[in-house]
């Protein structure tokens, strides 16, 4: 009997030429969702006889609610070797596989620095208004050499961002609950202490996976200490930062701004406040949103499948970090 398999959140509608799909059109039929299903109850009926479900990160949760309502589903293919928004314990219970992916280098970290130059530079608030007829500039810049960048989490994004900002004569500090003073000097940074990150950051960066101990870690206390000429960019997960306490900190001006890929809620609501401030550069959770990105994810997703068909599976995810 055939498989059904289905592909969600597939926002670009790329899925299918990202990858050679040939190697299970034999025995599964694919079907690719372009859209947010939104409520655990329309994600139940979008999915019903579905054998195999394929994630692209954390759109789509699949909580205990939703795993328990399929019965057929059999395979979760989670692009990434992790993913939070999996309820592994419930897919235990049931028997079901559960499987990731490679990536390919570290995207995220690029975009967080393209935040920190639009930040700097006002790319995005000029672009827009040349582009409205506006009169010919409006805006002073930053230089970013000898600004301060503090580093929220210094591991492999973190680490690439602390080189990317030291290739700009920035210096570089960090801190994060588990960081050693012996591993900032591998990456030539600065070890302080989460007071300190904050106090003299011009700039600073977060690169921590959300965990228990890293939901909100980032609260009023530290963002009152930042500088109000200073600047925090988001590319990890929305819940690391109190979402009320920035937004009463960009609401009064006590930092001049973010820049901001990752929210609470996703997709972002419409009517969300970070919407209509201008102080804040907003991005739809770009960080690995890439073409070497999405052709690897794909392509493992395809050999995931193929390898849990064939009774071996492989890239076993059995816990989130």
């Amino acid at each position: 009997m055939r498989k059904r398999c289905v592909v969600l959140d597939d926002y670009q509608n790329v899925a299918l030429a990202m990858a050679d799909w040939s190697a299970i059109s034999n025995e599964v039929d694919v079907q690719v969702l372009n859209r947010p299903l939104g409520t655990p109850e329309k994600v139940i009926e979008a999915l019903g006889d579905a054998t195999i479900v394929c994630l692209m990160r954390e759109r789509t949760p699949l909580p205990r609610q939703v795993i328990e309502a399929l019965p057929n589903l059999q395979l979760i293919v989670t692009t990434g070797m992790y993913n939070a928004s999996v309820d592994l314990e419930a897919a235990k219970a049931r028997g079901i596989t559960v499987c990731g992916t490679r990536g390919v280098g570290a995207p995220t970290a690029d975009l967080a620095m393209g935040l920190i130059l639009d930040l700097a530079r006002n790319i995005s608030f000029e672009n827009a208004r040349l582009k409205a007829g506006e009169p010919w500039q409006a805006t002073i810049g930053i230089d970013l050499a000898g600004q301060t960048l503090g580093v929220l989490g210094l591991g492999k994004l973190g680490s690439r961002v602390a080189r990317l900002a030291q290739a700009f004569d920035m210096r570089v500090i960090a801190w994060s609950q588990n960081l050693t003073e012996e591993r900032c000097r591998e990456i030539g940074v600065e070890y302080v202490t989460k007071e300190e990150l904050f106090s003299r950051s011009d700039f600073l960066s977060i690169h921590l996976v959300l965990s228990a101990r890293t939901r909100g870690l980032v609260g009023a206390a530290d963002l009152a200490r930042m500088k109000p000429t200073a600047y925090l960019v988001n590319t990890s997960r929305g819940p690391i930062v109190d979402e009320a306490a920035l937004l009463a900190a960009l609401r009064e001006r006590r930092i001049a701004g973010a820049g901001i890929d990752v929210y609470d809620v996703e997709p972002l609501p419409l009517d969300h406040p970070f919407r209509s401030l201008p102080n804040v550069i907003l991005t739809p959770h770009l960080g690995y949103v890439t073409e070497a990105n999405y052709r690897r994810f794909y392509a493992d997703t395809v050999e995931d499948i193929r390898a849990w068909l064939d009774g071996k599976p492989v890239r076993l995810v059995t816990a989130n970090k």
